[in-house]
């Protein structure tokens, strides 16, 4: 049976969003997720184009709704990417490892969003050898994954 960090990535739509004047993009999660055949776009706020491909400001400027967000932005923005997203009706957000505050938590629980948190969203994206795939092996063994 798949954890509830596996099912997050069973959907077809994703946003993937960063903060590029702040700390770099997740590259590794938008490509992984674009290498596995999912609708993703990039928001970035400070940034034209990821990986060649035009950003978007907001969850508003996106052409159509997503079913799921990564959010990899600083600490200090999380909570406010996690209501952004509630009023967006987007209901399954992913909080890259170390981002969380008991704000965004907060804000989460009260707008019954449902959150993954704590992992690194590349192990789950990326196959083949890498210190990514080495990561989900130990998190498998501890039985974290």
């Amino acid at each position: 049976m798949p954890s509830d960090y596996e099912t997050f990535w069973q959907f077809e739509s994703y946003a993937v969003v960063g903060h590029s004047a702040k700390r770099p993009f997740p590259r590794l999660t938008y490509g992984g997720l674009k290498r596995n055949k999912k609708k993703v776009y990039p928001i970035d706020p400070s940034a034209s184009t990821v990986e060649n491909d035009p950003t978007f400001a907001s969850f508003d400027a996106l052409p159509g709704p997503v079913d799921a967000v990564v959010l990899e932005v600083p600490r200090e923005e999380t909570r406010d990417w996690v209501q952004k997203a509630a009023d967006a009706g987007i209901k399954n957000v992913w909080l890259h490892m170390n981002t969380d505050t008991p704000e965004a938590l907060a804000t989460a629980n009260e707008t019954g969003i449902h959150l993954r948190k704590g992992t690194c969203a590349v192990m789950y994206l990326n196959r083949g050898f890498s210190p990514h795939a080495v990561h989900g092996f130990i998190m498998k063994l501890l039985k974290k994954y």
